[in-house]
């Protein structure tokens, strides 16, 4: 555990997305003011490859994780993001310049253009981050994930990090532009996870175990309860689930800790 920010490498790719100068420079100036703004914990960096393709999959409650979980990295990382940021003066050019891959949450050929280019991502050798519920909790509990990381995890035999992070919320509730200084954040990485361990790759029924199974470990690494519905079926902050969360393959040999089968429950 660490409450400085990690020695950075930056990892040059021209042939990907963004900007070779902008990511350099802007990253280093971000890193900067947030370890100065910000009381900011790192847990399991060990557990983030110094090499090699991973996918990094947290839990998703503010804009400001997108600056606090690659802030908490050693490494460069390329991200999913919607493709609303495109349409918007103020992010429709920096983004892409920090490397943010803008996906059409709509589906179809759009949405497969944009895991395609995380692809390229994984396959030279890079970190990827995608966040499996699809977009932001609105009513603060852990939802179920899209299936896209898990399928990125296959094609690209990447293993995927479980991260799980506290304190963005307060830092910048919803529909806040601006972030609230001085307060505490914790970004946890969990320790890799790879779909063999869940049965075989290359059956298409072992994707969604996986991918639930992903979920229950950013419960335990975020301390959120987890509900088996997709985000963005309650709208509403204060509505409560209304379906219960049944019980989901976990890891083998990981034994699940008493708040995770409060989660459950």
């Amino acid at each position: 555990m660490t409450s400085t920010l990690p020695d950075f490498t930056f990892e040059t790719a021209p042939d990907l997305p963004g900007s070779e100068r902008v990511s350099r420079y802007g990253l280093s100036a971000v890193r900067r003011l947030v370890h100065k703004l910000w009381d900011l914990t790192i847990e399991g960096q060990e557990n983030v490859p110094s090499e090699g393709p991973a996918i990094l999959c947290p839990n998703h409650l503010s804009f400001c994780d997108s600056v606090f979980v690659p802030v908490s990295l050693r490494r460069r990382v390329w991200a999913i993001g919607k493709g609303e940021y495109m349409d918007d003066w103020k992010t429709k050019h920096l983004f892409p310049a920090f490397g943010m891959i803008p996906v059409d949450r709509s589906g179809g050929e759009a949405a497969q253009a944009a895991l395609d280019t995380a692809a390229r991502v994984l396959d030279g050798g890079h970190l990827f981050m995608i966040y499996p519920e699809g977009t932001r909790s609105r009513s603060g509990n852990l939802h179920k994930a899209r299936t896209g990381a898990a399928r990125l995890s296959v094609r690209c035999d990447a293993p995927i990090i479980p991260v799980g992070h506290e304190g963005t919320l307060d830092v910048q509730p919803p529909d806040q532009f601006v972030m609230k200084p001085g307060l505490p954040v914790t970004v946890r990485f969990g320790e890799p996870m790879h779909i063999r361990d869940f049965g075989d790759p290359d059956d298409p029924r072992t994707i969604r175990p996986f991918a639930d199974a992903v979920m229950f470990e950013i419960a335990q690494l975020s301390g959120q309860k987890y509900v088996h519905t997709y985000a963005g079926a309650e709208d509403e902050e204060t509505v409560e689930p209304k379906v219960a969360a049944p019980v989901v393959s976990v890891p083998p040999g990981r034994a699940r800790s008493p708040k995770l089968t409060a989660a459950a429950s």
